[in-house]
């Protein structure tokens, strides 16, 4: 960059000499590419001319770096600047701070219309009423007939006998909750609060082009008294998602605060749920836009992986500023100036943005009713098309995907097929390069825009992935629900609302493809003589990642995680391992379900074919299918524990990716038929535990874990062994037989171990990934903490044993049976649940799904029931443990051993480095049992408070 004294002498333009070979860069760009410096950088940067120092003293700029860099508790101190510096800790003291310079001669229009939106006063703003409907007291009847679903409306009346009608001003909120601490609008990755009374300093001190505002979804659980003082309109209390624990739903009600100048930019609520908003005091003004108009100036990204859909807009002011004047008449939106007391209901799919024309307080909630129940089910469908399509219409299609949908016109055809689409992600653009900057352009908007998008279901679900698979489609980062919470919510509104059941149905084909599910359970109960579905049998049932039925006495699982091979080797471990149970004449047999068949279901040209499987030898029915049925010769069981702890090792530490069960044109599945246990799940009793029966548990999964852990492996012979290190490229790992206590099959199986974890990717990028709440302070300390070679997880240790593992022993895969009240057995446990009014007595009886059995080391079965199910309580595993009785390490007896080697004596250290390197958010679950945590200074001292007591048990026997 050159920049000389030459600047001082252009008195009309000093913008060249002070900016020298970066004159050719808008002022946007450049102030973009500032906003990645430090505060330091931002000083340094300052002084190399005058237009940089006037640059970097931009309080939007200031803004944006304050807010990249906050957390927490955030406190504004009268700038952005000095708020950020002290965040900083550049300066001691605000007094430090130089008197602001000022330099004529230089002007810029894109930071005069950004000042000009900091200071513009919207008093003067149009209050005419807009084109929404306002109705007083509007009826049910009138509601469902003529707006849900239908078009948005303005209703009066709905909040007049509420408290929150007097309460809810700045000045009556400042007096009741000013030390209360709120979260604010998400302007950064961040979680941003503040104290109400700094909030209140704040609105009344900015000037800022799109101010901060409180956007608090947890304002119930902060202060429950607020909850008290509204109810729920009449017109909205049907709400689907009621049926799901607090924990469990997703956020729903929200309490918003903000200054004149602040709202919500253009955005579909999520999972296309319908909303409404009572304005307690102030003025908002709306603009809302049917289902799949994007308004202008906005564009819309959907990843084609996952469905992600992400929004570019302009803030709330700058549209209305500076798009809404170049629209012609007929393109504007839906609009209206909300009053007081007046609560506006905005529909599924409707695209909306708000503008707070003076301070504003008012709550909103979200909601699922018989209306959008399908729409809300279809969003969350895995796959991309059908997202974009209900937010962005036509403009989210590309070529040749208007193919088969008799409804579109020629039209929309036409115009759509000429864009140019990206292979992974989609740009949808409301202007469609059609309007750019003049006003004359905006009035000849391409006729895609304004086509009429059909917001029909039926429409609408035409653009889901044709064969999509629920259980393994990458899940959308956008959806406000996990696929597990999906499966719950649907199964619980099956069995809670039996009289909706036709349209729980309807849009459970539509999220889970429940309908190919039950066609595949009914052709098993068929085959083998089973009793057909019930109605309240129909949905699959638990959370897992496989489709589970419980069908009269029976269990049916089908396996469709990982895809079609890893199925198979689920399966077949599966077998493998009940055959061993009856061979070596396990205790753990009566804790394990009996199997009463087993096979595989093939679809092809819509056909079903069903082909019974023992486990062994290759299934014809994948014979076809060679890059599975060529490579199940020379080792172990074809489709046993060793084929599938090898197909682990080849898939470790790869991103998950679209997988099906299709071989060539059929599609298959495995599946399992077993028997169906008395009692409930652990996850329904966990809550009325009394202490004594949460130690009888315990004890219980002490001894049955010893049982597992003692079986022994399958044979491998060394030919085998040399053929699976040739198939790897491994090298033989003669230090682990040093000693001779490994033989080569427990020596192959710490190899295969050790290698699955070595092949993991980058671990800080795995942990970011995963992100809040684990502390980024610690992600960046990881791998400091972890050893440099994850060899010497194992190799300073004597006698280590390798076994059977479980992996996933959580609350839904335990079940326990009920008691009669004179059983009181040694072994009976009771709970405190009552019954009828007297105690229901429970006992744990099984455990279940052994469809992700592994092998390797058998401390890793700890962690989901340490966490899962023990919720951390350490006096319940050291109560497993002193019934386990086996030990998980041997210590090196040798003295002065070196600070590394005693770190890996740990039990606790191995836990952790486990935990660290695991594909599940495990670090996630510590981090929201243990929240102090997330001030933890160290890994070490996160080891201690989770695994320390690892430690006092290292020497069971």
């Amino acid at each position: 960059m050159e920049i000389d004294g030459g600047e001082m002498m252009a008195g009309n333009d000093r913008r060249a000499g002070a900016l020298g070979d970066l004159r050719v860069l808008p002022d946007e760009v450049i102030c973009a590419v500032i906003s990645f410096l430090s505060p330091p950088d931002f000083g340094r940067l300052s002084c190399v001319s005058s237009v940089m120092y006037i640059f970097c003293n931009e309080e939007p700029l200031w803004m944006s770096l304050c807010l990249k860099t906050a957390s927490g508790l955030l406190e504004y101190k009268g700038s952005w600047k000095k708020t950020a510096l002290q965040l900083d800790n550049a300066h001691g003291n605000e007094d430090s701070l130089r008197k602001p310079l000022h330099f004529d001669g230089f002007y810029s229009l894109f930071l005069y219309k950004r000042w000009y939106r900091c200071f513009t006063s919207l008093g003067g703003f149009s209050v005419d009423n807009g084109n929404v409907e306002r109705k007083n007291n509007l009826s049910m009847e009138d509601f469902l007939n003529k707006y849900d679903g239908k078009k948005p409306v303005l209703v009066a009346g709905l909040a007049d006998t509420w408290p929150a009608r007097e309460k809810w001003t700045l000045d009556q909120l400042l007096l009741n909750y000013g030390d209360t601490i709120f979260r604010l609008s998400q302007r950064s990755p961040n979680k941003i609060k503040m104290k109400l009374k700094d909030y209140v300093s704040y609105i009344k001190l900015q000037h800022d082009e799109d101010p901060l505002y409180i956007f608090d979804e947890k304002f119930g659980e902060v202060t429950p008294g607020l909850l008290k003082e509204y109810t729920v309109p009449h017109l909205f209390q049907e709400d689907l998602f009621d049926v799901l624990n607090p924990d469990q739903r997703p956020p729903f009600r929200w309490l918003i605060v903000g200054p004149e100048r602040s709202g919500a930019s253009w955005h579909v609520d999520p999972a296309l749920t319908s909303a409404w908003n009572t304005l307690l005091c102030g003025r908002k003004r709306w603009a809302l836009y049917p289902p799949g108009k994007v308004p202008l100036g906005v564009t819309v990204h959907v990843n084609e992986e996952d469905g992600d859909v992400n929004v570019e807009t302009p803030s709330s002011l700058q549209w209305w500023l500076e798009f809404y004047p170049l629209l012609p008449d007929e393109d504007k939106p839906f609009e209206c100036t909300q009053l007081p007391g007046e609560t506006i209901f905005v529909p599924s799919g409707w695209w909306h943005c708000v503008l707070n024309l003076e301070p504003t307080v008012a709550v909103t909630q979200n909601f699922v009713n018989s209306t959008n129940f399908e729409y809300v089910c279809l969003d969350l469908a895995p796959g991309y098309r059908h997202k974009g399509v209900c937010r962005a219409g036509f403009l989210a299609l590309g070529d040749g995907e208007f193919d088969g949908v008799d409804e579109v016109s020629s039209c929309g055809k036409s115009c759509s097929n000429s864009r140019d689409v990206s292979r992974k992600e989609k740009r949808t653009k409301s202007d469609h390069m059609c309007h750019e900057s003049a006003k004359n352009d905006a009035a000849k908007c391409c006729d895609v825009w304004n086509h009429e998008l059909p917001y029909d279901i039926n429409f609408l679900s035409k653009f889901l992935d044709e064969h999509r698979d629920h259980y393994n489609s990458t899940w959308s980062s956008s959806n406000c629900i996990g696929q597990r919470e999906m499966r719950e919510w649907l199964w619980r509104l099956w069995i809670g609302k039996p009289g909706m059941r036709d349209l729980i149905w309807k849009g459970a084909c539509l999220a889970v493809n429940a309908g190919e599910w039950l066609d595949c359970v009914d052709q098993v109960c068929r085959y083998h003589n089973l009793s057909s579905p019930s109605d309240d049998e129909k949905l699959p049932v638990g959370t897992g990642s496989n489709p589970v039925y419980l069908i009269s006495e029976n269990v049916i699982k089908i396996y469709v995680e990982g895809g079609l091979e890893a199925s198979l080797y689920s399966l077949g471990t599966e077998l493998e391992f009940y055959n061993l149970l009856l061979q070596v004449k396990s205790p753990l047999k009566d804790h394990v379900p009996d199997v009463l068949a087993s096979g595989f279901i093939s679809l092809e040209n819509g056909s079903y074919t069903i082909v019974p499987w023992d486990g062994k030898e290759v299934p014809h029915v994948i014979a076809d299918h060679n890059s599975i049925s060529g490579d199940c010769k020379g080792y172990g069981n074809s489709f046993g524990l060793w084929r599938k702890k090898l197909f682990d090792y080849k898939t470790a530490g790869f991103p998950a990716s679209e997988v099906s069960n299709v071989s060539g044109n059929k599609r298959i599945w495995p599946y399992i038929v077993t028997k169906k246990c008395r009692g409930k799940i652990f996850a329904e009793l966990q809550d009325s535990m009394s202490w004594e029966n949460a130690l009888d548990l315990a004890s219980f999964l002490g001894e049955q874990l010893h049982n597992l852990h003692i079986l022994p492996l399958p044979q491998l012979d060394n030919l085998s062994l040399e053929s699976i290190r040739k198939e790897l490229d491994l090298a033989p790992r003669t230090d682990l037989m040093a000693n001779g206590s490994l033989d080569s099959g427990g020596a192959a199986v710490w190899e295969l171990f050790i290698h699955s974890l070595i092949r993991k990717k980058d671990v800080v990028s795995h942990l970011k990934k995963w992100g809040n709440p684990i502390p980024d302070g610690l992600i960046e300390n990881v791998v400091g903490y972890l050893p440099d070679d994850i060899n010497k997880l194992l190799s300073v240790f004597e006698g280590e044993r390798c076994s059977w593992i479980h992996s996933d022993i959580m609350d839904d895969n335990l079940y326990l049976e009920p008691l009669h009240c004179h059983d009181h057995s040694d072994n009976a446990s009771g709970n405190g649940s009552m019954k009828n009014g007297e105690a229901q007595l429970w006992r744990p009886s099984h455990i279940l799904d052994f469809g992700n059995l592994s092998m390797g080391d058998p401390i890793l079965d700890l962690i989901p029931i340490h966490l899962d199910i023990f919720k951390g309580e350490p006096r319940l595993l050291k109560q497993l443990l002193s019934r386990y009785k086996l030990p998980f390490l041997k210590k090196n007896s040798e003295n002065n051993l070196t600070e590394e080697v005693m770190k890996f004596q740990r039990a606790s250290y191995r836990a952790m480095c486990y935990c660290i390197l695991h594909e599940d958010n495990i670090l996630g679950a510590i981090f929201s049992l243990w929240e102090d945590l997330r001030n933890a200074n160290s890994w070490e001292e996160i080891e201690e408070k989770v695994w320390g007591i690892l430690n006092e048990c290292t020497d069971l026997s």
